[in-house]
């Protein structure tokens, strides 16, 4: 499939990250929950990646995944149903960055600019993080962050310690 057909298959890029248990399983079980009913429907997802704590360094070290996905709901609709898994799943917010059983944010919502108080797409800080970028271009490769490819945004960050997540690790 080309960069563009895939672009079209879907309508929105999900980041999912995890610090806390069984990191990994974190993940697979928010995309379950989040794909349960039909409404939000998997288009690819990227592998897991292995990071180094950002914001908070004083935590353990994370598990990341990017999804594409395809869906008739609305980007603020689309954000609810990621606190709901957040929630459901148990995830407690007791410190910005801190560590958390699972992280589940909207990226990108086709090329739609959003800024609302409690929405911003792309994701505001997604050119500042290599745990996205790089699970992002595994599911997106075609998508732009303010005008520029994700390659260059890439190679402007560097991966730093961001790593492909070998699923024979602990977690």
């Amino acid at each position: 499939m080309t960069r563009e057909a895939h672009r079209a298959s879907f309508d929105a890029a999900i980041g999912l990250g995890s610090n806390i248990g069984g990191k990994a399983g974190n993940i697979d079980r928010a995309i379950a929950l989040l794909t349960a009913d039909g409404a939000i429907r998997l288009t690819k997802a990227s592998p897991k990646y292995r990071s180094a704590p950002w914001g908070v360094l004083d935590q353990d070290w994370f598990v990341n995944a990017c999804i594409s996905v395809a869906t008739g709901l609305t980007a603020h609709e689309l954000l609810l149903r990621c606190q709901r898994v957040e929630n459901e799943m148990g995830r407690v917010r007791q410190q910005k960055w801190g560590p958390r059983l699972i992280d589940v944010d909207v990226l990108t919502y086709g090329d739609q600019i959003i800024r609302l108080p409690d929405l911003v797409v792309p994701h505001p800080l997604i050119a500042e993080r290599a745990f996205v970028l790089l699970p992002l271009r595994d599911v997106a490769p075609g998508t732009r962050i303010n005008g520029r490819t994700l390659d260059d945004l890439i190679g402007a960050l560097g991966a730093g310690d961001t790593v492909p997540f070998d699923e024979a690790q602990p977690t």
